[in-house]
């Protein structure tokens, strides 16, 4: 099979977590035997040099950091970054992009992000990617941005929507949950380096708080805002990469007087290698999610964790509705206060092997690329 996968990569240099987010499904296909390429673009305001100046999208720090990543996994000749409106591209030469679309069986567009309406309507098959629920739904439900486009099935990590007790709208859209998957042989387990907890995020994100009939869905701010005291609270070191402004001094204050450790994710998991490094480094993970995946009750689980998971290591995860598609007893423990999640930190500490154990069988048995990847398949044929 001929695969595309369009998302936004180039955007966001110097974030080894996100590149992983497309690195999984790249790879994972090629590893069922799929021919592969990932679509990008920029805009000519997005390209930036290193010293953050504006340039050309060819001399750009944004170009220069996909080609890197994509080198780095076997992928030289596997990407394209669309420029000029479309026109033009970046890496496969665009006349060479459009025959390969032409042929191409299937397009995962990741949460709509090609605009190039040749490219979309050669593939055999486009099928839209949801990998942060609510968002869409909500801004389409409320007249402020149609994501969807004209797509031939839906897929979402939010394992819930369409459920009575879940919120979030389903637009009239049919969806079809999937799981994010993880390439197990990138994440050997292997003994842990630290004591130390941690979690690679953004404090606040790119989306703004949406209110959604009397109800505000916030973001990791007001989750972790709530959880403040928690460092306090157990004997593991509680580390965060966490990507916040400094103009939000007053919560990196609060935070770091509680005992919390905060480090740039740049500098620690700025590359997927060292991301990599940085989850095997940690001896767990304390998933924190958007207000809007937990108020919700999503489903959706993290593209971040299946990572930890896959390493051996423990995932303690504030509560989206994971119950009803996850074993929660061993592993994967999930809190939705902060006297839980100090509970469910203290049972790590008593039996921490059996955790890592229960940590890679979950990867295995719920997120290995070869059964989300060939379930996916199996899914879109049917629609």
């Amino acid at each position: 099979m001929r695969i595309a996968v369009a998302g936004a990569l180039a955007q966001r240099p110097g974030r080894g977590g996100h590149a992983w987010v497309f690195l999984q499904y790249l790879l994972g296909f090629k590893r069922l035997g799929c021919d592969v390429v990932f679509i990008d673009r920029l805009e000519p305001e997005m390209c930036v040099d290193g010293e953050g100046r504006r340039c050309r999208a060819e001399a750009s720090l944004n170009v220069n950091y996909l080609r890197e990543v994509m080198a780095g996994f076997g992928l030289h000749e596997s990407w394209a970054v669309l420029v000029d409106e479309g026109r033009d591209s970046i890496g496969i030469e665009r006349k060479t992009l459009t025959r390969f679309m032409n042929g191409a069986d299937l397009l995962i567009d990741v949460m709509g992000y090609l605009q190039a309406d040749d490219l979309l309507e050669a593939a055999a098959q486009r099928v839209f990617l949801d990998i942060d629920p609510g968002f869409p739904q909500m801004w389409f439900d409320q007249g402020l941005h149609d994501p969807f486009g004209h797509h031939d099935a839906y897929l979402t990590v939010g394992a819930n929507i369409g459920r009575p007790d879940c919120p979030i709208p389903t637009c009239g859209i049919d969806w079809i949950a999937t799981r994010p998957p993880v390439v197990l042989e990138h994440w050997p387990v292997r003994e842990p380096r630290s004591c130390k907890v941690t979690s690679v995020a953004t404090w606040r994100g790119p989306f703004a708080p949406l209110e959604q009939d009397g109800v505000k869905y916030g973001l990791r701010a007001h989750q972790l805002r709530s959880l403040i005291a928690l460092a306090s609270m157990t004997r593991f070191q509680l580390e965060l990469a966490l990507d916040i402004d400094p103009a939000d001094g007053r919560d990196i204050a609060q935070l770091q007087e509680h005992g919390w450790r905060l480090v740039d994710p740049k500098t620690v998991a700025g590359t997927p290698r060292s991301y990599e490094e940085y989850i095997r480094q940690s001896a767990a993970e304390l998933m924190i999610p958007k207000g809007m995946y937990a108020q919700s009750a999503s489903g959706w689980f993290s593209d971040r964790s299946v990572c930890y998971l896959a390493a051996g290591r423990p995932v303690v995860a504030q509560d989206t509705g994971l119950a009803r598609s996850y074993p929660v007893d061993k592993g994967l423990l999930l809190f939705s206060t902060l006297a839980e999640a100090a509970d469910r930190l203290c049972s790590l500490q008593q039996d921490y092997l059996g955790h890592s154990d229960a940590a890679r069988s979950i990867a295995e048995d719920y997120f290995d690329s070869d059964r989300v990847l060939s379930g996916l398949l199996d899914e879109v044929g049917r629609c």
